[in-house]
Formats: C-alpha cells, structure tokens, sequence
C-alpha cells in the first residue's frame, strides 16, 4: 500500500525540485553548460538578413495559436483565397538555426536533451529561454526570419500543391487555442488581439474551415482520432488549485492540421532535392492482431492485416458509444501501436510513413525552439535552398535519430511522472472524500481506478479482487504521496458496482 504524505504541505517549488531530480535520473540536463551560457551573452539581437532569396512576407495578416502560457512561439499561419474554392496557406516556421549554428555551445546542449520538458511547476527549455521566448520565437509586433512553405489546399481537403522559400514576417496577433475555439464555436468573443487586426476574424474562419477539410480527408484516408488523458495542475502563484484536462479543439484541430500537412510538405521538399531525411514514422503495427482481439471485445470485427481505415472506424463509434472509457481504450491502443520514432530515410526509398496519421511523408520541422530534429530539418532545407548540400552526413542522422527517440522517449517519462506528483500534491488537501471512479486497469496484483472530477488515476488499495476494466465503483481517497506520484483509493461498498452518473 502506498503511503499517505503527512509532512507539511508542499509547493511548487518542491515539484520543480522534484522535476530536477527525474531529469537527471533519465539522463537529460536541466540546466544549461557555462559554454551555452557564455554564447548567449554574446548575442544582443534578433538574426536580421536580407536579399533576393528573403521575401518579405511582413505584410502578412500573420497570427501564432498556442497555449495560454506558452512564450515559445514557433510557427505563425495566414491564409489568402486563391478562387473556385481554393485557399493557399501560409505556414512560417521560426528560424532557429539563424542564431543557434551547428556545433555551438548552445547547439550542443540542444542536442543532449533533444526537446524542451514542460511541467506545471518549470520549463525545461531545450534553447535558453532569451532565445527560445524572444529574439528566436515570432512574437507579435517583431520582424523575425522564417522558413515559409505555402500550401494550395482544395474543396476537398487535399494539398495540390505547395512550395518551400524564406521569408521575414511578423506576428499580428498573438492567439490563444480556447480563446479562439470559443470564438469559432460560438461560445464567447473574438481575441483583443485578433480584434485590434482588420479581417483576422476572417482569416480565423477560413482557416478553420480549410482545416476541418483537410481533417476530415484525413480521417477518411485512416487517421487515428485518440483522445489521452493528460490532466495538468492549474497553479496560482506557489499554490496548486486544481487539475484540469486538456479539451481538444476547433483551435487546436487547426494548427494540428496545418503542422501535419506543413512536415509532409518539408519531408517531400527533402526527398525531391535527393537528400536522405530525419523521419518520424508510426510503423504498421506488429501487434496488430491484439488489436484485433481489443475490437472483438467490443463486439467489433477488424481485418487480420493492419489498415488504419478500419481501426479509426472502429474508434470513431466507440467515442460515440461509450466516451467516458475511450481514453482507456485509445491508451490501450496506443500501447499496442508502439511508440513514434526517428528514423532516416533515403530520397527514393519505399516511405514507413505514420500509421496513426495515415501519412506517408512525414517529419518534425515545425517547432525548432521546442525539438531539435524539427531543428536538423530546418538546416537541411535552408542548405538546400540556398543551393548547397545538406549539413548533415547519412551516418550522423542514423545517430541522431536513435539518439533523439531516445531522448524524446525520456522526456515523456519526466513529464508523466511529474504529472502524477502533481496530482498528488492537489489530492493531499482532499485525502478522506469520495468520489465516482471507473476501473482503468487490472494485474494479478494491482487495480487502477480514474475520477471524474478532479480528474485523476490512483491505485486502489482495498476493494474487490475482480473488479473489470471499465467498472463503475465509487471510492474514497485515502492517500496522497508527492514525492514518488502515488495517489490511493479505497472502494466503498464492495460487491457493489455504482451506477450513478460521475460527479
């Protein structure tokens, strides 16, 4: 049995100590060398470069969408109507490697951690924070260099053509995902920011629409729609008050559409100059047969060879049917699919592609401040855009792609384990209520139960020995440890399963 905290209550400073210590345990850096540190003293500006290969797109009506709390702004959107149904996207990616060159101190820091770490209570950025919040990330009212790919998107969702070049732009309106899904939902006010830019309104709902095309085309073609259960802590000052589960979104779906077609585009882009490519790919399932054996518990039937069509159609109903154990059922899946990874592929090879995005050309390259293979792209298409060969050599991307999966692999762990210590911190003050739960997982030996509100997973420490996955009972918190994530839950009135609707 897991055992209750009874030291005083702590903060958020405990769990950035605590996010320090699963840093380090999984082999990533939380601080930054003396040598990243000293180059950043010698940078006192924004990177400023013009010719005839920069276009100056600053004209733009360009906005960012992202987080309420992020100030790592990598790519910006705009969009322009091209006729007959016709919009051509506009898709600015920050250029990093203006001001972080290959092999410098900052650099070589980037490449240890490979992705910035985010927990509630600290960042972990993979850049220092005056390069990956200002003179690197397109913040609103700044000039900032960028690579650009624009994108002719049809009425029928599907990208008929696009193209790769520098640019200088501008941010117009720094946006945020619920704000604006509120808007386009008709839920609440257009954005202050999107307000004070004369026709972002418009460009706002053309977006959306163009991207629920393009989802929509994606969805037919075997994208997988999975929804994870991801609860984060809401902090006021030094105080936790309360977790809260990230909503997916018109606003979200947005720029998840744009991002996806913009890394099938760069991907393609590298493949049509013939060089070999830092990859993320989603392989055909090997276990595809349990996932069969998943769907027949459901009374569904799926074909005895992967094929993502069926499997998404499958998921589709039952996010329908049962939405309150679909984010057990979509983990179930995932674990079952097998994680994403980096691999590098040669131009005129035979694609993986990304089984759970149904794509076939596919790499990171739209958040350089945030991963560094999105990094890797971006140097290899401005080489290639100006001309030149690409910086990196075939033997040093296979290294770097097991080194960055790796890395991002350890990077997810800090953040899940964080995750949970923040639950726990929030659950301290509620040790003794109880609540409605759903069972999301059973061993031989242990029981994982999920609450509705506030949303949170723990171990049930006493109750029934076979309860099943997906089982209403109703439970009582009776401990909460920070320090190792532990949350505990006793089931009230064993033998009897709770029928009532979650609080």
């Amino acid at each position: 049995m897991n055992t209750q905290h009874t030291s005083p209550a702590l903060h958020r400073s405990d769990l950035a100590r605590i996010a320090i210590q699963a840093m380090r345990d999984r082999g990533l850096e939380p601080e930054f060398s003396p040598g990243a540190l000293q180059q950043l003293q010698g940078i006192g500006a924004a990177a400023h470069e013009e010719g005839p290969h920069i276009r100056d797109l600053t004209a733009l009506p360009w906005c960012s969408i992202d987080n309420d709390d992020s100030l790592d702004l990598d790519q910006l959107t705009a969009c322009g109507d091209m006729g007959n149904g016709a919009v051509k996207i506009f898709v600015a990616v920050a250029d990093v490697d203006a001001l972080v060159k290959k092999n410098s101190a900052i650099d070589l820091h980037a490449h240890v951690n490979t992705t910035s770490v985010y927990t509630s209570a600290r960042v972990f950025a993979m850049l220092p924070e005056r390069l990956s919040t200002d003179l690197t990330s397109l913040n609103p009212g700044e000039e900032r260099l960028a690579i650009v790919t624009e994108m002719v998107v049809g009425m029928d969702g599907a990208v008929s053509h696009c193209t790769v070049h520098r640019a200088r732009v501008r941010n117009q309106a720094q946006l945020a995902y619920d704000a604006v899904a509120a808007w386009i939902e008709g839920q609440g006010d257009l954005p202050a920011a999107a307000r004070a830019v004369p026709g972002m309104d418009e460009q706002l709902r053309t977006q959306d629409a163009v991207a629920q095309r393009m989802r929509t085309r994606r969805r037919e073609q075997g994208s997988l729609d999975l929804e994870t259960f991801q609860p984060r802590a809401v902090f006021e000052g030094e105080r936790v008050v309360g977790i809260r589960q990230q909503e997916q979104n018109r606003a979200r779906q947005l720029i998840e559409e744009f991002m996806i077609a913009t890394n099938t585009c760069t991907a393609q882009f590298l493949a049509q100059h013939g060089a070999s490519a830092l990859r993320r790919v989603v392989r055909s399932p090997e276990r595809w047969l349990r996932i069969v054996e998943v769907a027949k518990k459901y009374g569904e039937s799926l074909p005895k060879t992967p094929d993502s069509r069926a499997l998404e159609g499958f998921l589709a109903r039952q996010r329908k049917a049962d939405p309150l154990r679909f984010p057990d059922l979509s983990l179930v899946i995932i674990k079952l699919m097998g994680s994403g990874e980096y691999v590098v592929e040669p131009a005129h090879g035979e694609p993986i592609g990304h089984f759970g995005l149904a794509v076939r050309d596919y790499t990171h390259s739209t958040a350089p401040n945030r991963r560094y293979p999105d990094l890797v792209s971006l140097r290899m298409v401005k080489a290639l855009l100006a001309g030149g060969h690409s910086p990196y050599g075939t033997a040093e991307l296979a290294l770097l792609a097991e080194h960055c999966t790796h890395q991002e692999d350890a990077a997810q762990k800090v953040e899940r384990s964080v995750r949970k210590s923040e639950a726990a911190l929030y659950m301290q003050g509620l040790v003794g209520q109880q609540f409605d739960a759903i069972v999301t997982g059973r061993t031989a030996s242990a029981t994982w139960v999920r609450i509705f509100t506030p949303p949170a997973e723990g171990l049930l420490v006493a109750g029934e020995p076979f309860l099943e996955v997906g089982q209403k009972i109703r439970v009582k918190l009776v401990g909460a440890n920070v320090e190792r994530g532990f949350i505990d839950f006793k089931q009230l009135h064993p033998g009897k399963a709770h029928a009532g609707k979650p609080n």
